[in-house]
């Protein structure tokens, strides 16, 4: 797919997901990068315009976007292992699908990371990626961004912090006046009221988006009763998911909120301040090293016989 071949899918098959995501690699094994494309039934010229929108979002917990490719052809696919396949000559050939391009770190979705995990992660591990994402959300509001995809799947744990990635679905929010009711492959328990209502996405459904990552990462599910919420993120966490978007916080409210300051922090390093040593459960950086072995000893596939595997490199079990 353009100057890449793929090597694995990062998402365990049947997994709701609002991008499909690989792992990929130049035939040189210079660079391995993190490539997203649309799901098929979307729109790959408004998934390459809102990924080329995400290349002004920058900070530590953000996966940049670096390289975007939009489709080429009345016969584009937005299905990289479509009928069409890979086009062997990327988006400059006569043909080719959507996507988008990340530097790899080794990560697991959220969703593979509490199955590996066992369960529900611990809440010094659920703070700091709150707090993270948090900031993330903070800046892109910031700049009149709507990230309008946060979700579990969208949410990669690395090492050093988690990552907010599938950026087909940032919306400029101040210009865009379509109504969208969800994404495909979007949890439903991640859609805040008003915009599967019919309203535009606006930051405060991102916050409430956030609120049931939070609420998935501490229990399993993105609908938990309240009663099922560790009770030190009880209220933080049920703040977010308030029905009417008066109710939320900010996304820098909120960062305060799961980090609090303190004499030695600011603005700039209060959710990195969290991430200490431990933040990460035993299982889930040893998954993470595994992934990364698997990886590094990957062979590119022959592009004439390139196929998608159906598992990703590191298995969603405990």
């Amino acid at each position: 797919m353009g100057p890449y071949r793929l090597i694995t899918r990062l998402d365990p098959p049947g997994t709701a997901v609002p991008c499909r995501r690989f792992v990929a690699r130049t035939p040189d094994g210079a660079r391995t990068v993190l490539l997203s494309t649309p799901l098929p039934g979307t729109d790959p010229a408004r998934f390459a315009a809102e990924a080329t929108a995400a290349r002004h979002l920058l900070g530590p917990w953000i996966a940049p976007v670096t390289d975007v490719a939009e489709p080429t052809g009345a016969a584009g696919s937005a299905d990289p292992t479509g009928p069409a396949g890979p086009s062997p000559t990327g988006p400059t050939g006569p043909t080719g699908p959507a996507w988008y391009a990340s530097p790899y770190l080794p990560a697991l979705p959220l969703p593979v990371a509490l199955a590996v995990h066992g369960g529900p992660l611990p809440e010094a591990t659920v703070r700091a990626v709150g707090a993270a994402l948090a900031e993330a959300l903070a800046a892109a509001h910031s700049q009149g961004l709507t990230h309008a995809g946060v979700s579990p799947a969208a949410v990669l744990l690395t090492a050093d912090g988690p990552r907010l990635s599938c950026f087909g679905a940032v919306r400029a929010a101040a210009a865009d006046g379509e109504p969208r009711t969800g994404l495909p492959g979007l949890d439903p328990g991640a859609l805040a009221p008003e915009q599967a209502s019919g309203g535009r996405p606006r930051p405060p459904g991102d916050v409430f988006a956030l609120g049931a990552v939070l609420a998935y990462a501490a229990t399993g599910h993105t609908v938990p009763e309240r009663e099922e919420l560790p009770p030190a993120l009880r209220e933080v966490v049920s703040s977010c998911l308030a029905r009417d978007p008066a109710d939320r916080p900010t996304a820098g409210a909120l960062m305060a909120s799961l980090a609090p300051p303190t004499a030695h922090q600011t603005v700039l390093n209060s959710a990195g301040t969290l991430l200490t040593p431990g933040w990460l459960p035993g299982r889930v950086i040893a998954a993470l090293a595994r992934q990364s072995a698997e990886l590094l000893a990957a062979e590119l596939p022959e592009l004439p016989e390139q196929t998608v595997p159906a598992e990703p490199a590191t298995p969603a079990r405990a």
